[in-house]
């Protein structure tokens, strides 16, 4: 992946006979990602192919796309699989002390007595607030993989993207 770019979605199947597209959507809420007109659709090969959206909208509980030059059914399957991207600077600027997922990911993960975690492999969201699954390193305390709740001025005390750095008042045994 492009440093210069950011996974906000994937195709997961088509809809209809005019081309229309399933979209699942990494965003919050889950139709911000009809914000972005110019899409990068990456495929598994890791071939990308340049789109635009067309048209988006809620379908029942998920979403459905027109990407300009897709018409048929046909058309519309040959993009299942691949993941939408779109350029970091499309995204919108954050207040301070806010944060995008794709930021925390790789960050390394360190108690507030300075024992350190792991780093951050991804995130999830679980409803009540968003986790971090923090992934072992050499140089940590133990082989643990954890999950830990992203809760600023609660559990998280610092996010230093400079340092690339997350301090946490966290117990390592739990």
């Amino acid at each position: 992946m492009s440093d210069h770019e950011v996974v906000l979605g994937k195709i997961v199947g088509v809809f209809g006979v005019k081309g229309w597209v399933k979209v699942q959507s990494f965003s919050s809420p889950i139709e911000n990602i009809f914000s972005y007109k110019s899409w990068v659709l990456e495929f598994p090969d890791s071939s990308r192919k340049q789109s635009k959206l067309r048209e988006g909208k809620r379908q029942g509980k998920g979403l459905v796309a027109s990407l300009e030059g897709v018409a048929d059914r046909d058309e519309a399957r040959m993009l299942v699989g691949s993941v939408i991207k779109v350029a970091i600077d499309q995204l919108p600027e954050l207040e301070q002390g806010d944060f995008y997922w794709y930021q925390l990911e790789g960050l390394e993960v360190s108690t507030v007595q300075g024992e350190k975690l792991g780093v951050v492999d991804h995130l999830m969201e679980t409803g009540s607030n968003d986790v971090m699954v923090v992934k072992p390193t050499q140089d940590g305390i133990d082989e643990r993989e954890r999950l830990i709740p992203y809760l600023p001025g609660q559990v998280v005390q610092n996010v230093e993207l400079e340092k690339r750095l997350i301090t946490v008042d966290w117990d390592p045994d739990f």
